[in-house]
């Protein structure tokens, strides 16, 4: 039998564990990067964890996130990154240089190698046929030092492309198909791998829009083959050495396929709020928009962008519509602005944003009250964008642009012949804004550069023999790690301060919970299904481990935050029975006895509802490493335990 792309990845790579699905298998890992928001708490790890030198190939920190500077905190997070990566062997991507997905793109992923970085939307790398991971930031920082990173393995699911899209259908209408099929949840445990004919007609920021996205279905990845396409582009980026040719066999197989024919999609929209609620923009109608924003890491590429402008040449935005476009990368703006589509982009009365994430964390670009914004992002979350009662779509960038002209909801295809606009042979690269660190030998000479909003990681304790608190907070489905740990820009500064940040835990749902839980000192929080979905952001559970939580109790786990979860120290719990969620109330007084002895014997654990008197049963499941994890308080201690 034949491997998959992702299972060869995974088999040079395997250090500990065997590829049966569902197992713990524990992975070298090549390549980390991390950005701004969580890149300060994962360096504070690091340096926790004691290693003087990264013992990656490759670790690069990038500045794309926290870039709107209204106080001292995001430069001053800057400038601690930037001084931590001189000194511990981490390239630092300066601000204005790119948002990290697409940098790493251009000018450092490889196909074959592994890469995980604590931003959920990593797999970005699998279009250029990496096993490209998004993780929590103390597990980037244990990769930092040389160690493993561990998943369950997961199910392989294979989806055929065939066909060739039709003008004005674009990658993002393909990756929208994908989610209306599986749905947020149902990536959980998989590894998304393309392949069929239809994979030749696209190019690989095409491929990367795709891959990029596919963190929306809660897969672990997502990967497209290195071909002669992938040649092609890193040829043009001045990195043919650096491509290999990787594909699957013949024979591989596959828990799941799915077949979609490019030529049958349309232009599509994810409506509000939830990347899965995918209608046509036929079925949407021509229903007036107020704001439209076009770049983040989904599609903010060269190709992307050269398109928009094409569209607005010579025309002008709607009267009735603001529109902004932030590039992914100075690469990208440096050849719009040579070749003139720039100055018909800021013809059109477009707003240029910098080259950073911007509008997609809501940080700065907030819709008017109710407003109607068409965006070239990634998700819709209620709130995310700044506004609470936003009504955010995900489109096309070419659907944007269209629209944004018209100030209502436009199928690009009524715009007539196709705008053809080709990959360049070779990009215009420089990379001046990337700053290599010291020398090993000059490395205790460099001076770790800390301001006052800086707070060190939140303590952590042994498991408990028993566990006796309320329940403190009840939610339902689909939590968001926005839900749990808001973005924005009063909020992002902080992510360096886990107690200020904690009095924005969960104030989406209820804004009285920071009190609440500060105020019954230990408590247990219940949910319902996916919980945890959405970014990586380990805040969602530095907040609650902060504020006393000591187990969650959910119908089921969306993969990195139940990671993040156990790295904190906090127990993950599930249901035996979804039904059994109805028999917790928020208020209730919730007992767990003997959680030490049945976590340590794999046994499953009982809630007690003292309330009620109802018994609860729930299972923990745990590998032997997580069991130790949980029961030394968290991954920071573990790994100082264990070397």
């Amino acid at each position: 039998m034949g491997y998959t792309i992702a299972q060869k990845i995974i088999k040079n790579h395997l250090v500990s564990g065997d590829m049966t699905v569902g197992s713990e298998v524990g992975l070298k890992i090549d390549q980390t990067l991390t950005q701004d928001a969580t890149g300060t708490m994962a360096y504070l790890e690091f340096e926790a964890i004691g290693v003087p030198r990264v013992k990656t190939e490759r670790s690069v920190a990038y500045i794309d996130h926290n870039t709107l500077q209204t106080g001292f905190e995001n430069a001053d997070d800057h400038r601690f990154i930037q001084s931590v990566a001189k000194k511990h062997g981490i390239y630092f991507s300066r601000p204005g240089n790119g948002i990290c997905h697409q940098v790493h793109l251009e000018r450092f992923g490889k196909p074959g190698k592994t890469l995980i970085g604590s931003d959920s939307h990593t797999p970005t790398g699998g279009g250029i046929g990496m096993l490209a991971i998004g993780a929590g930031g103390l597990d980037v920082a244990v990769a930092m030092g040389g160690g493993a990173y561990y998943i369950s393995m997961p199910k392989m699911v294979r989806i055929n492309l065939t066909g060739k899209l039709r003008p004005w259908v674009s990658a993002k209408d393909i990756i929208l198909e994908v989610l209306r099929i599986m749905s947020v949840k149902g990536g959980v445990g998989k590894i998304i791998e393309y392949g069929g004919e239809g994979v030749k007609t696209l190019t690989v920021p095409e491929r990367a829009t795709i891959t990029n996205m596919g963190a929306e279905l809660g897969a672990t990845t997502s990967v497209f083959p290195s071909d002669e396409i992938t040649k092609s582009f890193m040829a043009a980026q001045g990195r043919e050495d650096d491509w290999t040719e990787l594909s699957a066999d013949a024979d591989a197989v596959y828990d799941e396929i799915i077949n979609i024919d490019l030529s049958s999609l349309v232009p599509m929209a994810a409506c509000p709020h939830s990347p899965d609620n995918v209608k046509t923009i036929e079925e949407i109608g021509p229903q007036k928009i107020d704001q439209v924003c076009i770049g983040s890491c989904t599609n903010s590429s060269y190709l992307d962008l050269m398109r928009v402008a094409a569209i607005l040449k010579g025309k002008t935005v709607s009267s009735n519509v603001s529109l902004a476009i932030a590039p992914g990368s100075k690469q990208v703006y440096n050849m719009l602005a040579r070749n003139g589509a720039l100055a018909d982009i800021i013809e059109s009365g477009a707003r240029v944003l910098e080259c950073a994430c911007g509008p997609c964390i809501g940080m700065g670009q907030s819709p008017n009250s109710a407003g109607i914004s068409l965006r070239t992002f990634n998700r819709n979350f209620e709130g995310r964008s700044g506004t609470r009662d936003g009504q955010i779509y995900l489109v096309s960038p070419e659907t944007a642009a269209a629209s944004a002209l018209t100030g209502v909801f436009t199928d690009p295809r009524t715009l007539g012949e196709e705008v053809n606009i080709p990959l360049p042979e070779k990009f215009e690269y420089n990379d001046n804004m990337i700053i290599a660190p010291a020398p090993e030998e000059e490395m205790d000479s460099v001076e770790v550069l800390r301001g006052p909003n800086i707070k060190p990681y939140p303590k952590t304790s042994p498991l408990e023999d028993n566990i006796d608190v309320p329940c403190s907070l009840k939610v339902g489905d689909n939590i968001t790690t926005d839900h749990i740990m808001p973005a924005g820009a009063k909020i992002l500064p902080l992510r360096s301060n886990i107690p200020a940040i904690s009095e924005h835990c969960f104030t989406v749902c209820d804004k009285d919970f920071p009190s609440r839980a500060k105020q019954l000192g230990s408590s247990i929080i219940v949910g319902g299904i996916n919980y945890g979905q959405g970014s990586s952001r380990e805040h969602a559970a530095l907040a609650p481990l902060y504020l006393g939580v000591k187990a969650v109790i959910v119908k089921s786990f969306a993969r990195i935050h139940r990671s993040n979860l156990i790295n904190a120290g906090i127990l993950p719990l599930t249901f035996v029975n979804e039904s059994d969620y109805d028999l917790i109330s928020q208020g209730d007084e919730l007992s767990i006895p003997n959680v030490k002895s049945l976590i340590e014997e794999g046994k499953n654990l009982v809630v007690i509802n003292k309330t009620t008197g109802k018994e609860i049963p729930v299972e923990c499941e745990l590998s032997d490493r997580t069991k130790d994890i949980i029961i030394a308080g968290g991954l920071l201690n573990y790994t100082k335990q264990n070397g």
